[in-house]
């Protein structure tokens, strides 16, 4: 096989991807094999790739394709969610766009547009994710709204609601003004958003004369609000009872502003006596906590909106505008009545819908309901408990604090597009829940007494929350609620790992945890790998709007896949944020043109049979031991989930063992052929480098995989079994370190004196009976000689005069150089360095020198300081000898 001079990803990476589809490698199917499944965090169906998908996405494949490469049955399960409030809310801009709106049509004529425009786009995304690399079995794709979804969606409504777990009932919920639909709490995001504090005058009724005196102390009490156009739903006004400034309140009654209807003055310790004036609006309808005081005092609550965030009949002259417009309007009214004391600047937390970014209104709603208190306990138990780990663990807390404050979910949406609720209103009250309007009809008839046909049930109009579907994801995938006992669930369930970001840890983790104990009896997952956020250099998160987010499908055409995925895995430890730079995408193809340039190197070697020299021998042992250790390393990594420190440890065994050390090692010299036992021992760590580096650069291992040597059809490097680490000859790999350094040592000296690597050295090695180490560079000899040029090694008590010599540890290495130096230019050199270490050691001596310091410091710390002291004397010792050598 033919290799290109330069690495080109254009030329390998469709070709490659193809390949793997032809021959069913992402596929599986139950067998013997141990299971490895992950499900992907399905993306919206109207979604395109950002770098939050890239990076998610390229740690689930890296997961994947190792599992499958250690003989696991590896199953990665793609989808996309109907993303229900999202979708509608672009067919409804598509169909504006036409000039047609949504009130125009039926609800089946409206489902036929999202159904179009879902077919249009909803595969975007996982097209785009095979450009990445990711080895799905696509066959498996699944989406929240197909057939057996679906199905699986509404058989778990029934079953919940039959348990009493389901209810329906007028609750406070979140309102979207423009999605027209209620919002879970955590779909809410608060926002600090700069506006006024309005404080406003509330006439007081008349007060029965006392003795025959008026009652004339104030005419008016003042309430600090953010929302005066609120104020048409007041029904009281609160006040603390233990507050001393509004003590003359208590029993009163006032008058609304502007509209003059009579509420009371209520007394409650909710109210806050630091706050504004002490004294609080009331309006049940459109906030919680007044929603709150209206049920504990039986308040009358007024809704004054419209689904869009106008105001209704209730909104008296505002009645048709839109809430903020009223804002605006109702502040000149006020002050022209003479009703508005002061405004002043007020910093306050606003909820916007996550879907929107509209504000959001606190509203009553009719709504279902999940109950979730003791569904959450299971849930709650496996995560603390470690049955379920997350990673990082710091999010636990997290997690303990959701679910011990979990609240009854809002299941319900009033939205067209989704799974309708199986809800079916009887004509003369009452309703039936089935899976079917069939079925519903059956039902009903056993309940009433009086004539019904089909057509007289009415189904419920809203749809269930999105994530009522996605949180079954780990089993509805595999069919698990419809057929609880087929084969594939009890084989790939309970999942193993799940990659997913820390901001839907409640949305979708949690709930899928709460449905795994509650349909399956245990977990979904046995792992959960929590991404950071993809940032750009400045720590801003990347963003459409602000222009700081690369297309990701650009940076793979520019720098290729396996460079895109490299430079996103390098900076990406779980739960921290990437600080993502296209430098990264960079570095991540200087190392493929380096793979790519060490393997055509290797492969264009001669290869003859002749004696393998013993430099070769040791570099093959050195670099056997190197291999393992990092195999181990790797493994342990892997078992922590610390994916971009494993790629570290693999990338800089490749770039600095194997191509800055092994490689040298080995090379044959200019024209020369290479020994077949090293050439072979070469291509078999090629081999495990390549099948390490698969996960996470599958293009290029494969490309060069398959150029190591003759492949059959259908073989591949991503079902290879990845190298097995065998036992590690630590001593060894200290002997070889301490071997670079005498390496290091005779490079500094030719380039301190300008001595060509060509010129042939010779080195002396100064032994005494203190000199501990130099007896384990012997085995290295050989390696030394030929990186250093060097024609002889020997050992010596006293070193040659004109020598230059250099110290690693506390032995002493010289090189002779008869001719090749300027005598005096050298002992000016040696005399400022000892000059220096002179000076070294009387810093060292202050530190030893102090009694407190050695009294308190650690022993270690002292015994480094020691032999810093030690190293320095040495160094001088050598050095003045040297001296005394160049001026004989």
């Amino acid at each position: 096989m033919e290799l290109a001079s330069k690495y080109n990803p254009t030329d390998i990476e469709g070709k490659w991807y193809q390949y793997w589809l032809d021959n069913g490698f992402f596929s599986s199917k139950p067998d013997g094999r141990e299971p490895y499944t992950i499900v992907i965090p399905p993306p919206n169906v109207t979604g395109v790739l950002h770098m939050g998908h890239m990076l998610n996405n390229t740690i689930q494949d890296v997961l994947v394709r190792r599992a499958r490469m250690q003989g696991k049955n590896a199953c990665w399960v793609p989808g996309t969610d109907h993303a229900s409030i999202a979708t509608e809310a672009k067919v409804v801009n598509k169909l504006a766009a036409e000039g047609i709106k949504k009130t125009d049509l039926t609800r089946d004529e409206f489902l036929e547009h999202a159904w179009e425009w879902t077919h249009k786009h909803g595969g975007i995304i996982l097209e785009q994710l095979k450009k990445l690399g990711a080895s799905c079995d696509w066959e498996r794709t699944a989406f929240t709204m197909d057939k057996v979804r679906s199905e699986s969606v509404l058989k778990v409504f029934v079953d919940l609601y039959n348990k009493g777990l389901i209810y329906r009932g007028v609750r406070m919920v979140n309102w979207d003004p423009q999605a027209l639909t209620a919002l879970s709490d955590e779909e809410v995001i608060h926002k600090e958003i700069n506006g006024k504090l309005f404080y406003l005058k509330y006439k007081l009724a008349p007060q029965p004369p006392k003795g025959g005196v008026e009652d004339a102390d104030c005419d008016y009490l003042v309430v600090a609000t953010t929302r005066p156009e609120t104020i048409m739903g007041d029904t009281a006004i609160c006040i603390n009872p233990n507050d001393p400034k509004t003590a003359h309140l208590k029993g009163r009654t006032c008058f609304v502003p502007l509209i003059n209807r009579e509420i009371s003055i209520i007394e409650d310790e909710y109210v806050d006596m630091e706050f504004g004036t002490g004294c609080l609006k009331v309006t049940p309808a459109h906030d919680v906590n007044d929603y709150m005081l209206g049920e504990k005092y039986n308040l009358q609550s007024i809704d004054i909106f419209n689904a869009n965030g106008t105001l209704n009949e209730h909104g008296a002259q505002y009645a048709g505008l839109d809430r903020f417009d009223v804002r605006k309007q109702i502040e000149k009214d006020l002050e022209a009545a003479g009703l508005l004391e002061k405004t002043e600047p007020y910093t306050n937390k606003v909820g916007f819908s996550e879907r929107t970014d509209v504000v959001i209104e606190p509203k009553l709603s009719m709504q279902w309901f999940l109950k979730m208190e003791e569904l959450a306990k299971p849930a709650l138990e496996a995560v603390m408990s470690d049955a379920i780990q997350l990673y990082p663990a710091k999010f636990k807390n997290t997690y303990r604090h959701w679910m011990e404050n979990v609240k009854d979910w809002c299941i319900s949406r009033q939205l067209w597009w989704g799974h309708r609720i199986p809800a079916y209103f009887l004509p003369q009250g009452g309703l039936v829940i089935a899976l079917s309007k069939e079925e519903a009809y059956q039902k009903a008839l056993t309940i009433v007494n009086y004539p019904l046909s089909i057509d007289d049930l009415r189904q419920d109009e809203d749809c269930l929350d999105t994530w009522f579907s996605s949180w079954l994801w780990p089993i509805s995938v595999f069919d698990g609620i419809n057929n609880p006992e087929n084969e594939e669930i009890n084989y790939y369930y309970p999942t193993n790992d799940l990659v997913t970001g820390p901001d839907i840890l409640f949305f979708w983790v949690a709930r899928m945890i709460v449905a795994g104990y509650e349909y399956r009896t245990d977990m979904p997952f046995k792992n959960v790998y929590l991404t950071g956020i993809v940032r750009d250099k400045l720590g801003r998160k990347m963003s459409k709007t602000l222009g700081n987010s690369p297309d990701p499908l650009d940076l793979i055409v520019d720098y290729g896949a396996d460079a895109v995925r490299l430079g996103m895995l390098l900076t990406s430890p779980a739960g921290n944020d990437l600080p993502f730079d296209i430098s990264l995408c960079e570095q991540g193809r200087n190392f493929n043109n380096k793979i790519w340039n060490a393997f055509r190197l290797v492969k264009g070697w001669e290869v003859a049979d002749i004696e393998q020299p013993e430099s070769a021998r040791m570099a093959v042992k050195w670099f056997d031991a190197q291999l393992n250790k990092t195999l181990i390393e790797i493994d342990d990594l892997f078992s922590k989930y610390r994916l971009s420190e494993a790629l570290m440890a693999v990338y800089k065994l490749f770039w600095d063992e194997f191509s800055s050390w092994y490689l040298e090692m080995v090379k044959p010299a200019y024209q020369q052929p290479i020994d077949r036992t090293t050439y072979e021992a070469t291509l078999g760590f090629f081999d495990s480098l390549l099948k390490v580096l698969h996960p996470f650069m599958p293009f290029i291992t494969e490309e060069l995989w398959q150029a190591l040597k003759e492949r059959k059809e259908g073989e591949s490097i991503m079902v290879a079994l990845q190298p097995k680490a065998n036992e590690v000859d630590e001593k060894l790999i200290a002997d070889f370190e301490y071997a670079k350094e005498i390496i290091a040592g005779i490079r500094t000296v030719r380039l301190q004196k300008n001595i060509p690597n060509k010129e042939v050295l010779s080195m002396q090695v100064i032994t005494s009976e203190t000199a501990t180490q130099s007896g384990s560079i012997t085995k290295f000899n050989a390696v030394v000689a030929k990186l250093g040029n060097l024609e002889s090694i020997e050992n010596v008590t006293d070193k040659a005069a004109g020598s230059i010599s250099f110290l690693v540890g506390t032995t002493e290495f010289a090189i002779p150089m008869g001719n090749m130096i300027n005598v005096e230019e050298e002992i000016a050199k040696m005399e400022t360095e000892i000059v220096y270490f002179e000076g070294f050691i009387e810093s060292v001596m202050k530190k030893l020198g102090n009694e407190r310091f050695v009294a308190n410091a650690k022993l270690e710390i002292v015994e480094g300081e020691r032999k810093k002291k030690a190293d320095a004397e040495s160094k001088i010792a050598s050095l003045k000898e040297g001296i005394t050598a160049l001026k004989k």
